[in-house]
């Protein structure tokens, strides 16, 4: 059974979603358990695959037993064995949360919602996962088209976002198949591990140089690293309100992740122009976390001062593929981890308000603490620890980039990790100063759903996300060192 649980992480939301649509017909919420059911199973699974890998080590699961580079494989460390568990706590909360705010009563637009959510669970599970450079696009477009749909949702605006996100999406997936076809045309193979033996040979630096710019274009996208961003402030704050914890959480992660396994685990630390890439990456870092933390002082919006945000939070991580180190990398895969919840987190409070008020500014949630302590209070951790106040994890993750920045004398990488977290603190202490002490609005409830606080399919992802964001500071050692295991080997992959 174990051996098995690669592709059954990815293969039980893929089946929940053919299955959502036509359960739907029966019932409108059968659907809708049917994929929280199965994320749930994955979510245990993936610990399950989690504690083998610890134990035993990488785990390579072959299809039809065809072993590489004959056959499509899946190949799971430490690194991406910790994402999928990411994936899955985000995608099952998200499926709690998301069931407020779908009530209509047409049973199609429900699961047909629902399918969609499943399917970008999916895509993201399976790009996680794959060894294979075209099954990682094949899983890339499933994550992409998915998530078109729930920007789309979002109502006109949100078609508008989409269909900007899709013509760009697009150009993103075209160059990432004219890499790949580049590195096959020397190769003569698709799987990353036999690539990577083939590569370093150190015949192929021009092709390599080639397809390499063409990637870091592709996922640079994807991310929304600057400059490369711009359909991501759009995107994030007019998707359906019930799926942007999800896309703000771990969409731009997982093309993060497949960045690092192209630069670090395929191409290596050998290739000629390493460096130079590392340098490029250094730079984009370095102006996404000014740029991305500078736009968001200026924002009223409370969904777009936290998508340009995660436009400065992209570049930490960036930052630390750049530094290049074993703790760099760390620090960079932990405040993945970490953002992915604090984002989650604030914008799970930001529905939250939205589902009782209706309300996205700043100017009209004065002192709104006295209606809802709880979301406030919670809402405060994940501000802070995006400063990075200590025991958040925000605050360890910050230093272990800078422990690494400091130990490789790149001061100005230092100064820059600094001084975002300086600006960090000025738009979220903003936003702190609107929900405690500016002038109370008054506000009025929606449909007057009676309650001090939102429903309990709202806050709990509100309480488990703002836990994970302690636990993950407080486990921050543990974890570090979990990720040195693949991290710190010779070539890092």
């Amino acid at each position: 059974m174990t051996k098995n649980l690669p592709i059954l992480i990815v293969l039980l939301p893929l089946i929940a979603a053919q299955l959502c649509l036509l359960l739907s017909k029966i019932h409108r919420h059968v659907g809708r358990w049917i994929v929280i059911t199965a994320v749930s199973a994955s979510l245990v699974m993936s610990v399950i695959q989690l504690l083998e890998v610890i134990d035993k080590g990488p785990v390579h699961y072959y299809f039809g037993n065809y072993k590489a580079p004959i056959g499509i494989e899946f190949s799971i460390d430490t690194v991406n064995a910790m994402i999928l568990i990411l994936i899955c706590i985000l995608g099952l909360l998200t499926c709690l949360f998301s069931n407020e705010f779908n009530q209509v009563s047409d049973e199609t637009i429900i699961g047909g919602m629902n399918t969609v959510m499943c399917l970008l669970i999916t895509g993201l599970l399976g790009m996680t996962s794959t060894g294979d450079v075209f099954n990682l696009y094949v899983f890339l477009e499933i994550t992409s088209l998915s998530a078109y749909c729930l920007i789309a949702m979002g109502g006109n605006k949100g078609v508008v976002a989409a269909y900007r996100y899709m013509l760009v999406g697009t150009i993103a997936a075209t160059l990432y198949l004219l890499g790949v076809a580049v590195l096959y045309a020397n190769t003569g193979t698709l799987n990353m591990a036999d690539m990577s033996e083939i590569l370093n040979d150190g015949e192929y630096d021009d092709a390599m140089l080639l397809a390499m710019v063409l990637f870091v274009a592709s996922f640079g996208i994807k991310m929304a690293l600057f400059p490369f961003h711009g359909w991501q402030p759009a995107a994030y704050t007019h998707a359906d309100t019930s799926a942007r914890p999800l896309i703000a959480g771990a969409m731009g992660k997982i093309p993060a992740y497949a960045m690092f396994r192209y630069l670090f685990c395929v191409y290596g630390t050998d290739f000629k122009y390493f460096d130079y890439f590392l340098k490029v990456l250094g730079v984009l870092s370095v102006c996404a976390m000014l740029y991305g933390s500078i736009r968001a002082i200026g924002q009223k919006d409370m969904r777009k001062l936290l998508a340009y945000s995660s436009v400065a939070q992209i570049g930490y991580i960036s930052l630390g593929f750049a530094i290049g180190t074993p703790v760099a990398l760390a620090g960079a895969f932990l405040h993945m981890f970490g953002h992915a919840f604090m984002k989650a987190g604030l914008f799970f409070c930001v529905g939250a308000i939205v589902y009782r008020y209706g309300k996205f500014s700043l100017d009209d949630v004065g002192r709104i603490y006295k209606k809802m302590p709880l979301t406030c209070g919670l809402l405060v951790i994940a501000a802070l620890s995006m400063v990075g106040i200590p025991p958040a994890v925000g605050f360890f993750s910050k230093w272990y980039l800078g422990l690494a920045a400091a130990k490789q004398a790149d001061w100005i990488y230092l100064a820059v990790l600094v001084v975002s977290s300086l600006l960090n603190a000025v738009y979220f202490f903003r936003l702190i100063e609107q929900f405690f002490i500016n002038e109370d609005r008054n506000l009025s409830q929606i449909k007057e759903r009676g309650r001090i606080e939102a429903s309990a399919w709202i806050l709990i992802p509100v309480v488990v996300c703002f836990v994970a964001i302690l636990a993950l500071g407080l486990c921050n050692v543990k974890i570090v060192n979990i990720l040195l295991m693949t991290l710190g080997e010779v070539g890092l992959c």
